[in-house]
């Protein structure tokens, strides 16, 4: 059993799916690990910690492949990749398949298994695999950071000799696990904090963080809440009484974090040019949701915008890619967890139940053809 985790060549991704602690044990599974050269540097793990853990070095994604049962990625292999994958590999990663449909046709005429991990079902057996989580996590630490840098002003009140600081002023909008970090972390920082989400569930775990929950609490945001405890998208009448609200609260604000996205459709807009005018200068706005078309109307996919009045847009592309150590470490454990499942401990060789709920969540593709049921009617 060969396992081939080759470098990432989409973008500037900076993270690895495998760290020496996870070839360790996918080595105690009896699998043979093979890595390119060089694809763990950007986060900052050297070739020769790969070979101290029993890893083989590939000089080229060719050579890493060869052979391989598994393919171990962070992105969806690129279009120049996917012809070099072994027929029959399984290939697991974060395939962001929604918009991509070609691509994943591409996949199963490829005649791979390819499991999408952002598709783990949110139940406790799989909680160690929810990459979603994981990598969401990170981002909203990491947009506090990147909030707090380019804010340019201290975030706790300080009473000094020379006169008092006040506090800043952070609103979150969205609280699923990047909203909660992001309000976790400004409050340790010492930030007053207001959070805002269409579910109600959220009301409780904000104002257990201590901020200050805002919202149109109506009929309709009582059943704003999916099975899978995702927002479900809301009606334009809402909305519009939601933008309302948090209009004239945005005025007020240091820094907005918005989080907000819906599985398979854009990011919601949120923050129009209008309530980033009436912002003061100064102010900073980071959106998460940017790779998904943003949140906010005047946000710019891998820039930071700054408005004729003085408002700052963070539109960092690959947010938790900003923390790479530590997402790839939390990645690499959830990409191990599940493919642990794919192995007979006893003999030492894949053996994939396809009947699994893990494993019927995942797969897009398989024998040659697209078998998800969100795509398989759009191949």
């Amino acid at each position: 059993m060969r396992i081939a985790v080759p470098a990432e060549t989409q973008g500037a991704e900076t993270r690895v799916a495998v760290t020496p602690e996870t070839v360790r044990k996918f080595i105690g599974l009896g699998a043979d690990v093979a890595v390119e050269k060089g694809a763990g540097l950007a986060s900052g793990i050297t070739d020769s910690e790969y070979e101290a853990a029993g890893a083989k070095l590939a000089g080229s994604a060719a050579e890493a492949l060869a052979g391989a049962d598994i393919v171990l990625k962070v992105r969806r292999p690129a279009e120049s990749e996917i012809a070099g994958l072994p027929a029959g590999a399984l290939v697991v990663g974060i395939m962001d398949p929604y918009g991509s449909e070609a691509q994943v046709e591409a996949l199963a005429k490829a005649n791979v298994s390819a499991f999408a991990m952002e598709f783990m079902p949110r139940i406790t057996r799989a909680q160690v695999m929810d990459v979603l989580s994981s990598q969401a996590n990170l981002a909203g630490y990491r947009a506090v950071v990147d909030g707090a840098a380019e804010y340019g002003r201290a975030l706790p009140m300080m009473m000094t000799a020379a006169g008092t600081v006040p506090a800043a002023k952070i609103f979150i909008m969205g609280v699923g696990v990047a909203g909660l970090q992001a309000i976790a972390t400004a409050r340790r920082m010492g930030a007053i904090v207001t959070a805002t989400d269409v579910r109600p569930a959220t009301k409780e775990q904000v104002e257990s963080l201590g901020a200050k929950f805002l919202a149109v609490e109506d009929e309709e945001f009582k059943q704003a809440q999916t099975a899978g405890g995702y927002a479900k998208e809301m009606s334009k009448e809402y909305q519009a009484k939601q933008a309302e609200l948090t209009a004239s609260h945005i005025a007020k604000q240091d820094i907005v974090i918005t989080t907000a996205l819906i599985p398979g459709r854009p990011a919601p807009k949120l923050i129009s040019a209008a309530m980033v005018e009436s912002m003061k200068p100064g102010s900073v706005i980071v959106d998460l949701a940017v790779e998904r078309g943003g949140n906010c109307e005047l946000a710019k996919p891998g820039e930071v915008v700054t408005t004729a009045n003085g408002v700052k847009i963070v539109g960092h592309l690959n947010v938790p890619g900003r923390l790479p150590a530590t997402s790839s470490s939390l990645y690499a454990k959830n990409l191990f967890a599940f493919v642990e499942t794919l192995i007979d401990k006893a003999e030492k060789k894949l053996a994939v139940n396809w009947e699994d709920e893990l494993v019927k969540a995942t797969c897009l593709t398989k024998d040659g053809a697209v078998i998800h049921p969100n795509f398989a009617a759009k191949a």
